[in-house]
């Protein structure tokens, strides 16, 4: 069987970059049951709720739910289990000084397999204020508007 090569995106989580300010991106393993891997091959995931934590100088990864693998038997896994994040330690020796200051959290941002191993892209975040969210949302449209305006300029100037 031939061994896989490349990324292949399992689940990401698209509002935690509109929640957040995403300040610093880690890949991280995961350590996971057979049950899990199967179930991920199949790409049932979902990052909505999920967080990391330290504890005792170890990640753990929370509240993000792998669904149970449908052929699964008494070895099965449950959905919402804390599972363990492999990082270098001094990675994690980082976040450990960054995360003890008030607002930093840990946001899991993709899940997914590089070179057939599970892979998790952890993001150190801060979380963003109401009027924040809006001043990106404004930005945003502001630059899809000059996209058009020029693009439509560029037509005009062709014909």
């Amino acid at each position: 069987m031939a061994k896989e090569t490349g990324r292949k995106i399992i689940a990401q989580n698209k509002k935690a970059r509109h929640d957040y300010l995403i300040l610093d991106t880690y890949e991280c393993g995961i350590v996971l049951t057979g049950t899990e891997v199967k179930s991920l091959r199949q790409g049932r995931a979902s990052l909505v709720d999920g967080f990391a934590q330290l504890d005792d100088a170890e990640v753990w990864l929370h509240n993000v739910h792998i669904a149970e693998y449908s052929q699964g038997t008494w070895t099965n896994h449950s959905a919402r289990r804390k599972r363990k994040l492999l990082m270098h330690r001094s990675e994690i020796d980082k976040l450990i000084g960054k995360t003890k200051e008030t607002g930093y959290t840990l946001v899991p941002l993709a899940l997914y397999f590089k070179n057939g191993r599970a892979k998790v892209e952890l993001a150190l975040a801060k979380g963003k204020k109401e009027y924040d969210k809006r001043q990106a949302l404004r930005e945003k449209q502001d630059r899809r508007e000059a996209e058009r305006v020029i693009s439509a300029v560029k037509r005009k100037q062709r014909a």
